[in-house]
């Protein structure tokens, strides 16, 4: 996408690109141990994949209303199903066939997995434990299709209007508010469910919809949020403070964090987010920071991600055979075949479908 005020369907963002590859970086960290508090803090990027995935998937929706005063839902699914599925389901192949091989197939887990209804069902995935943030997306894409032809198709509400508190800000504001009550009382009421806590869509989809809603801003309201970020610029360090706990601080053995602290991680997340939307030297700002060369490696990371996350457990699962007692060692191996074969499969069979959904599903937006 290209660096200006708009986002256009065939041009990436770089500076996009380089968060995402943060934050596969972080998932590998927690799942490959290497760093103590790295990967205590890992789990968080899974929260970034989610605030970066609302803004960009319901940014695609809102341009297309913009353009054509509707939108398509079931051709948006179907897009989203060329980018999902293929890669999904080649993937699921590797890590069932030596489950059968070593007697250990469970049909009925495997299909939870493989209909995305793992959270619920299990909690973790069960062909991988990092599918239910799959699980999570894929419900999200559903609802998300289904609320905005409600709005946008059935005229619900009027989206040129752009002053004051609107009642699409109203309404996702509010599900942001009920979301995290009933985190809150989830986990009050049921302490040991802990991670249908961490995976459940209900309970984890603010973070997507916080993505939807500064999405909804940068479209509609553009000036508006350019203008109140820059006239608050303390914003920035008030997201860097809300991650402070992230190194100390597992979801796993904390009611803070399986309740506010979710919260905390999408409010930051968004506000950096906004931070490399508004600020037009970004790119030359982390380039001075990580270096030109490092940013546009993790940026290329960020772009393979999706293709990243699906294969990495596989690596780390059968990786283990080699035995590398130095852990040092062990994640650089990892990283390094989970890094080639994402690249791998997203130039070689995601390109190849999406080029082929291009062909005959295209985008209504070109």
């Amino acid at each position: 996408m290209e660096e200006n005020n708009s986002i256009t369907p065939k041009i990436r963002l770089r500076e996009l690109d380089f968060l995402r590859g943060i934050a596969i970086i972080l998932v590998i960290f927690r799942h490959q141990p290497v760093i103590d508090f790295l990967q205590t803090m890992g789990w968080i990027g899974v929260d970034l994949f989610f605030v970066l995935s609302g803004f960009l998937v319901s940014g695609l929706l809102f341009r297309e209303y913009q353009k054509f005063g509707s939108i398509k839902p079931g051709l948006f699914l179907i897009r989203r199903g060329f980018k999902i599925y293929p890669i999904f389901y080649l993937t699921a192949i590797l890590y069932i066939i030596p489950r059968i091989l070593l007697h250990k197939f469970n049909p009925l887990h495997a299909f939870y997995d493989l209909i995305f209804v793992q959270n619920y069902a299990m909690g973790w995935g069960y062909l991988y434990a990092a599918s239910w943030s799959l699980a999570v997306e894929e419900h999200f894409y559903f609802l998300l299709a289904f609320l905005l032809w409600l709005l946008f198709n059935k005229k619900l509400i009027d989206f040129k209007k752009t002053q004051g508190f609107s009642l699409f800000e109203k309404i996702i504001v509010s599900v942001l508010v009920v979301i995290l009550v009933l985190r809150i009382i989830s986990n009050y009421y049921y302490p040991d469910d802990t991670i249908r806590h961490i995976t459940m869509t209900h309970l984890r989809i603010d973070s997507l919809l916080f993505g939807v809603l500064i999405a909804y801003w940068y479209n509609f309201k553009q000036q508006q949020l350019f203008s109140f970020y820059r006239n608050n610029q303390l914003l920035l360090l008030l997201a860097f403070l809300m991650l402070l706990f992230t190194p100390f601080l597992d979801q796993m053995d904390s009611f803070f964090v399986r309740t506010i602290g979710f919260t905390m991680l999408y409010l930051s997340f968004g506000i950096i987010l906004i931070h490399f939307l508004v600020n037009k030297n970004i790119n030359k700002q982390i380039n001075r920071i990580f270096s030109t060369a490092v940013v546009n490696f993790v940026s290329k990371i960020g772009f393979c991600s999706y293709s990243i996350y699906v294969i990495h457990s596989f690596i780390i699962t059968y990786d283990s055979f080699f035995k590398i007692e130095n852990r040092y060692l062990a994640f650089a191996e990892v990283f390094v075949l989970s890094i080639i074969s994402g690249f791998v499969m997203t130039y070689l069979i995601e390109k190849y479908f999406l080029n082929f959904r291009d062909r005959f599903f295209p985008n209504r937006t070109f």
